[in-house]
């Protein structure tokens, strides 16, 4: 009899509850692995993508679709490699010592931050860049959102003016921020999605060595803390920025999958649909959508046993200010625990047998 599960929650949509139910989980049942914006946050789910596609995953032989915004980009293309155990502990350690000088009491410079930042994605991703785009099983979709009318081009007064009005477009609908913003994903193209792309307005480039670090960078680069990619290689031309602004969650069609589960690592038990819409309750319950996922979550009561009873967060940043020796003990110590995730997904997976998942 397997013990309970103390940290991990495990959810699922009606398909997924019943095939959980009935087969339990195999690597062979997953189409799909999305990973979400959310910056600190998705540190907490290192050791559990550091078990999946470091010792899980690879005992299948089929091919898996990867979709990552933002940080989610980041983990997914470090997932990427032939050693991936190693990639992902890398990842998550560039992550939590990233510093930037500026001065006492302020915030750094976007544009300091941007080139940084693009310096260690060159050095872990863009030197890897032809290994990590031929995984013989491994499919990789970056997600970017692409600025249109005052936002096809980064400016001082025209950024936060353009800004605004997607924040009031999304508030009517979110078909509204299309005006705005637009969706577009970087894919690897030796294989399509799984899923249509026309639940919001979408455009897909294909993904290589070219436009690789270029659409990553894109893919965090946080509005008015990073500077905007301009003109990716093979990309429609203009500005592009945090694909969470589009995607926080990605909260896409799953159930028009024709076979297969999508498995979700996340930090949280709801998947909401844009950066915009995190003030907007409505917007985040579960819809037909969600009916082929499975999303691995922590449990509230665990979170409330890490470094200052939270996740990670980029409050952070501004909570420890310049005692950094302090914030990456912090962060460390919640990576050290969030092994528990990785622990009790295994023990489910491991035992072959039916697991109970709460609805979403």
């Amino acid at each position: 009899m397997r013990a309970p599960l103390k940290a991990l929650r495990v959810l699922a949509g009606p398909i997924a509850r019943a095939h959980l139910r009935e087969r339990g989980l195999r690597p062979d049942d997953v189409r799909v692995i999305p990973a979400a914006a959310g910056g600190p946050k998705g540190l907490i789910l290192n050791p559990l993508d550091r078990f999946l596609f470091g010792q899980w995953l690879p005992r299948g032989n089929h091919e898996v679709h990867l979709i990552g915004a933002s940080i989610g980009s980041w983990r997914m293309a470090a997932a990427c490699a032939a050693d991936a155990d190693q990639s992902l502990a890398a990842m998550a350690d560039a992550y939590v010592h990233q510093t930037y000088d500026h001065a006492p009491g302020r915030a750094p410079e976007a544009a300091l931050v941007s080139r940084v930042f693009r310096e260690t994605l060159q050095q872990q991703l863009g030197s890897r860049a032809a290994e990590l785009l031929s995984h013989p099983r491994l499919r990789l979709h970056v997600v970017t959102s692409h600025g249109r009318g005052l936002l096809g081009r980064e400016g001082r007064l025209r950024t936060p003016l353009g800004y605004g009005l997607a924040f009031a477009g999304n508030l009517l609908t979110r078909a509204s921020l299309g005006l705005s913003l637009e969706r577009v994903v970087f894919s690897d193209p030796r294989s399509p999605l799984p899923l249509p792309l026309d639940d919001f307005r979408s455009l897909q480039r294909p993904l290589d060595a070219r436009n690789l670090v270029d659409s990553v960078l894109a893919s965090c680069s946080i509005p008015f803390w990073l500077k905007a990619v301009h003109d990716i290689p093979g990309g429609p031309a203009g500005a592009y920025w945090d694909g969470g602004i589009t995607d926080y969650h990605l909260h896409w069609p799953y159930q028009r999958m024709t076979h297969g589960l999508a498995l979700y690592p996340h930090f949280q038990h709801t998947l909401v649909p844009g950066w915009l819409d995190k003030a907007l309750p409505w917007r985040h319950g579960s819809t037909s959508a969600l009916d082929r996922v499975v999303v691995l979550a922590p449990k509230p009561e665990w979170v409330a046993g890490l470094p200052g009873a939270k996740l990670p967060d980029r409050a952070d940043f501004q909570q420890y200010g310049d005692d950094v020796p302090a914030r990456i003990r912090a962060w460390q110590a919640a990576i050290a625990q969030s092994q528990r995730l990785a622990d009790e997904f295994a023990q489910l997976v491991e035992s072959g047998q039916g697991i109970d998942a709460e609805p979403l």
